[in-house]
């Protein structure tokens, strides 16, 4: 009956797109004709991981609904290899689609499952998997130690597969070249296409040829290192092998890479033409991050082309993928609590086990205790017997009070237990509010500057009118002629004043959605401000790396010792410090594009109490602002970067919301400097 069921639900799985190019890789057929003839359960489920793998790249429907059916049988059957290995691959779809956490999630279910059952190599291609987590936040350290992990296991247990050790090889030097390691990064990327020339038995892996991975891998080593024809050879390499292999993933990324290279060398239509091939791709799977990707560079460009209707298309679809995705770094720290509020919840439980248990033992030990007890008055005289009787009732007293005693524990923990489920659940919520309010501060901050600019230019359209009405009085022409287009002129004008006027009410708009975005709605709770303005510090700098890879900058940190705990509301102080971070970490930014000889970026933390006030400073050595600027930067609707609308809301959280102040100030040749203060008023010792 299960293998009737497993071969009917593979032939609607696959019915409709047969052939390679609807969907197929060329390992699936094969595995589908030895899905049909297993006869052994354990067989199936194995065999239904493989012909997932084989979707990974052209299906993530099919992918999920053959590890899915697998991780059901070996569940079933009680098969704890294949139902890691299954996990495993449905890993793979919440980290395509960008939700990290729950791909790591999974990852390690199918880890502790490969382990338990000494399944050497699903516990290779676990961590693997892993690693690719922490390189998708270009966090190259914690990926090279699991990378490495995994490649111990394959050369230790040599497997008939080679596509997954010539992967792991092709992810060192990945991770490496992020590094900016070349000669490394060269040794390991080399070594990986050199095995995948020589294999033959490479592309009768379930997880296909790794030809185009390879390929492109190089194609990024030689753009680093300052050969660009090289490596668009490589890319246009790695995307005529893709598409043997229904690799559309691959594909999508050697074209991304193409239109990024030719927008480099300025050549915008081969751009635009390759991005979009790239994107069309993506699209299919869809391949989240190179849908965003590929709409960004669109949106750029067309910019640059002064293409409003083009580039307003493709941000709208850069937002819409946008919002699939999460902010790993958040969603990082909410798992790690997240996890050790588990365990703290399994060790409750186990603790209420054993107390139930010793109570149950001192039970039974009292009871034997007593017909000892009772044995030994029936055989003495009447004096022991007495004695024995006020022996038996001093020890009840001692077992009854014990009792009580276990009894009020356990009652207070199942309490405990009931309140830290109350509270995670407050946490889950106040999160998801939290969400919505940085979705809508995402929205209008992407809508300040366009709004800005067409108020701006509206302003400048109406004066020009004016100019070109003035000018044309001058010019001898008809009577008829010269009233018509003053007609045409009063008619254009009155159009911008109407745009003027609608620029103002879609800032007004902006503006109510800021204020619901700044709103704290979190209690005051106490605080370790050292410890937090170092995190977000870390976290805002590595979210801008993460958007600029080659971005580097030195973070350096002067923090009192003596800074006491504070009240606050820790969401809407985070806010304020990022928005701070933000606008310092910018202007580096901004400095280190002018290519000045010798300038080093650094941003610096430091922190101190004194006079029953907790001082906050964050000095970069960026661009300078001018004096006018430094009077409108906390400002909203001013015009500028985006970090502009950030310090805007900072201050308002810190002045309005917590009692303090936040000032900046700005010295020649040493960039900016922002100081908050807050009173002791909200301090946690108070």
């Amino acid at each position: 009956m299960t293998n009737r069921l497993l071969t009917l639900g593979l032939l609607v799985c696959t019915a409709g797109w047969s052939l390679p190019a609807h969907g197929q890789s060329p390992q699936t057929r094969p595995l589908q004709r030895r899905l049909a003839a297993a006869t052994v359960d354990s067989s199936r489920v194995l065999l239904l991981a493989d012909l997932a793998a084989t979707y990974r790249y052209s299906r993530f429907d099919s992918l999920h609904w053959f590890a899915t059916q697998g991780t059901a049988l070996a569940r079933r059957i009680g098969y704890a290899k294949g139902e890691g290995r299954c996990l495993s691959r449905l890993a793979i779809l919440p980290g395509e689609r960008g939700n990290l956490p729950q791909a790591l999630r999974l990852d390690l279910q199918a880890l502790q499952l490969a382990q338990s059952s000494q399944d050497s190599e699903g516990t290779a291609r676990t961590l693997n998997q892993m690693g690719l987590l922490y390189f998708a936040l270009d966090d190259f350290r914690p990926s090279l130690r699991y990378y490495f992990q995994a490649l111990h296991l394959y050369q230790a247990a040599p497997v008939r597969d080679t596509s997954q050790l010539i992967s792991v090889i092709t992810n060192l030097g990945a991770s490496y070249e992020g590094l900016r390691q070349y000669d490394s990064a060269a040794f390991f990327l080399n070594k990986a296409w050199g095995m995948t020339a020589r294999s033959r038995a490479v592309h009768r892996s379930c997880w296909g040829n790794p030809a185009p991975y390879v390929l492109r891998e190089l194609g990024l080593l030689q753009v680093a290192q300052g050969h660009p024809d090289a490596a668009l050879t490589f890319y246009r390499r790695s995307a005529r092998a893709a598409f043997p292999e229904n690799d559309r993933r691959s594909a999508s990324r050697a074209y991304q890479y193409m239109a990024e290279l030719f927008r480099a060398r300025n050549q915008t239509d081969s751009s635009i033409f390759y991005a979009r091939k790239a994107l069309a791709l993506a699209q299919t799977l869809p391949f989240i991050v190179g849908i965003v990707r590929n709409n960004k560079l669109l949106t750029e460009t067309f910019e640059q082309l002064h293409q409003p209707d083009s580039s307003l298309r493709y941000m709208r679809g850069m937002l819409v993928a946008q919002d699939s995705l999460f902010n790993p770094r958040r969603i990082k720290q909410l798992d790690a609590i997240g996890f050790a509020e588990q365990q703290r919840l399994q060790e409750l439980e186990a603790e209420r086990a054993q107390l139930q248990e010793r109570l149950r033992t001192g039970i039974l030990l009292t009871g034997l205790a007593g017909l000892l007890l009772v044995s030994v008055v029936l055989w003495r005289t009447n004096r022991q017997q007495r004695r024995a009787h006020q022996l038996l009732r001093h020890l009840h007293a001692q077992v009854s009070q014990q009792a009580q005693e276990l009894t009020t524990q356990r009652d207070d923990l199942a309490h405990t237990l009931k309140d830290l489920k109350i509270a995670q659940s407050q946490l889950v919520l106040r999160e998801k509010m939290a969400s919505l309010g940085e979705l809508m501060a995402g929205v209008a901050h992407e809508i300040q500057n366009p709004v800005n600019c067409v108020r701006k230019f509206a302003a400048i359209s109406v004066e020009l009118c004016e100019d070109i009405r003035q000018e044309l009085h001058k010019l001898p022409l008809p009577l008829h002629e010269q009233e018509m287009v003053d007609e045409m002129l009063q008619n254009l004008g009155q159009n911008h004043t109407k745009i003027v006027a609608h620029g103002q009410r879609a800032e007004s708009i902006v503006r109510g959605m800021l204020e619901y975005s700044t709103g704290g709605s979190g209690p005051r709770q106490p605080t370790d401000l050292n410890r937090m303005s170092e995190e977000y510090l870390r976290l805002t700098y590595q979210d801008l790396r993460a958007k600029h890879r080659h971005f580097n900058a030195a973070l350096l940190l002067h923090l009192d010792p003596a800074a006491q705990p504070l009240n606050v509301i820790r969401q809407d102080i985070g806010r304020a410090l990022v928005g701070v971070f933000s606008a310092a970490l910018q202007a580096v930014q901004q400095r280190l594009a002018q290519a000045e000889e010798d300038y080093v970026p650094q941003v610096e933390l430091s922190t101190r109490y004194a006079q029953q006030t907790l001082e906050i400073r964050v000095r970069d050595n960026g661009l300078v602002l001018a004096p006018e600027a430094l009077e409108q930067v906390f400002r909203r609707f001013q015009g500028g970067s985006d970090a502009r609308l950030g310090l805007s809301l900072s201050h308002d959280i810190i002045t309005k919301g917590h009692g303090g102040t936040l000032t900046a100030s700005s010295h020649a040749d040493s960039g900016t400097e922002y100081i908050i203060r807050l009173p002791e008023a909200d301090s946690a010792l108070r």
